[in-house]
């Protein structure tokens, strides 16, 4: 087993060790002993890019299929045991990883690498039709419940549709299209085991109040004797121009409760300068009821509910910048649109006050302390800079590359990317007889229904937990 110390010291006293298994799985341990609790968190290197045309969402079917059994643990053992011995669990699944977590008391951490090294060294003794059919419906119902059937809910997926071509791996979302989930076959689903699951396409986190090399002793126990594969294939290139070239617009009549301005653009990749840079930018402009554009549309103007600006980080391809602005009343989209262009115009001409500067910098350092404060948001994170970065020690050190940003490169960026020749327009107008309703509500001061956040929409929750049970 291969071995690298920890660095010194760096978010507030945290470190990480990491060690590599004969087969290839990589292992990063963060000691924390505030708690009596350990969090278990690991990622496969696969995602929703990594799927052919016509097996679209097989990554996402794939992980329901995880929580169906394995050879020594049957049915819905996995969900029984953890919460049995005061733990939660679940999974998601991204364009760009798929991965699993429990947070545990620290003496059942055992229990929870006994289990996850249950599933990936033995899921296809258990994996058969009837577990098959079953959460290929789950699935189709999640789509239904969550995309099909709510107000807005396929903006995200006609959005990305529209930012990455036809045939670019990025093209569709991880929930995946009904015709390809019905058409996803047992032996797709094997096939799709045997070459993503394997302990050399993995990266295994535990955080918390854990013994290091009591728990080393465990991942070799459990994981040590899981074959590796070399059979992996390679996601295709996400390479795309840094700006679309031109606008691109769809408009809607849908049963909506308020008219809807939404908008992506491409940003820079995950892991650069240029996109913590961006991530300010779009904190200035939409992070939160102080950022310029709540400020003119919802305060001045009065056009506007709600106004948000915020960034999907992608390392595989442009990154992704989601516009969402839902209307007041009987506002017009496109004196909305006009506000909206103008205040994109005077930034990228200006650039941010250094209060803007503060204050967003402020904010994106706020939650990337609130993800290492907790043991499985530390977990994720070392998790994510292992698999997508190559290195768990970026994550104890992404603030400080985001607070060296400059008011000179978010202007610039912005400049660069903010344009209408760099974005898909999405316009949403309520068929006739829904518009005032939502007047009246909005007056009442009741909630509009709102749109999910492009993050929360990339990252597909499996289920919750019951739901995955049946």
């Amino acid at each position: 087993m291969a071995h690298t110390a920890s660095p010194p010291p760096t978010a507030g006293g945290l470190t990480a060790t990491e060690h590599r298994l004969a087969n290839g799985l990589r292992v990063v341990l963060s000691e924390d002993h505030q708690t009596p609790v350990a969090a278990v968190c690991l990622w496969y290197d696969v995602g929703s890019r990594h799927e052919v045309e016509g097996r679209t969402g097989l990554a996402h079917l794939f992980e329901h299929l995880m929580f169906q059994g394995s050879a020594q643990v049957k049915g819905n053992g996995h969900f029984e045991l953890v919460q049995g011995a005061g733990g939660s669990l679940n999974g998601t699944t991204s364009f760009e990883r798929t991965n699993y977590f429990e947070t545990m008391p620290a003496h059942q951490l055992e229990l929870a690498l006994w289990l996850e090294a249950d599933r990936m060294g033995s899921l296809l003794a258990a994996l058969d039709e009837e577990s098959m059919e079953n959460q290929r419906d789950v699935v189709k119902n999640e789509r239904r419940q969550r995309y099909d059937n709510v107000p807005y809910g396929t903006a995200f997926e006609r959005l990305t549709a529209m930012v990455y071509p036809e045939g670019h791996p990025y093209h569709h979302t991880p929930i995946g299209s009904m015709a390809d989930l019905d058409a996803a076959t047992l032996e797709d689903a094997r096939d799709f085991f045997r070459t993503y699951y394997a302990p050399n396409n993995a990266v295994l986190a535990v955080v918390g109040d854990i013994d290091p090399e009591r728990t080393l002793a465990w991942v070799e126990k459990y994981f040590g004797s899981i074959p590796s594969h070399d059979g992996k294939r390679p996601p295709r290139d996400g390479t795309l121009p840094d700006v679309i070239g031109e606008e691109v617009r769809q408009v809607l009549h849908e049963e909506v409760p308020s008219r809807a301005l939404m908008a992506a653009y491409r940003l820079p990749h995950d892991g650069t300068r240029e996109a913590d840079a961006a991530d300010v930018a779009l904190t200035v402009l939409g992070g939160g009821e102080s950022s310029r554009l709540h400020n003119r549309l919802v305060r001045r103007d009065r056009t506007a509910v709600t106004a948000g600006f915020g960034m999907l980080r992608l390392a595989g391809a442009p990154s992704m910048g989601w516009l969402d602005v839902k209307t007041s009343g009987d506002a017009e989209i496109a004196a909305i649109e006009a506000a909206v262009d103008e205040e994109l115009a005077r930034f990228a001409a200006e650039g941010p006050t250094e209060e803007e500067m503060e204050r967003a910098q402020a904010l994106l350092e706020r939650e990337w302390l609130d993800r290492l404060a907790t043991v499985g948001g530390r977990a994720d994170e070392l998790c994510r800079y292992a698999v997508l970065f190559g290195d768990p020690q970026l994550a104890l050190t992404a603030v400080e590359r985001v607070l060296q940003v400059t008011a000179d490169e978010v202007r610039e960026v912005a400049a660069a990317r903010l344009r209408p020749d760099n974005r898909a327009v999405l316009v949403y107008e309520p068929v006739q007889g829904t518009a005032p309703d939502t007047a009246a509500e909005v007056a009442d001061g009741a909630t509009v229904s709102d749109t999910a956040s492009a993050p929360e929409a990339a990252d597909t929750a499996a289920r919750d937990d019951q739901e995955t049970a049946q």
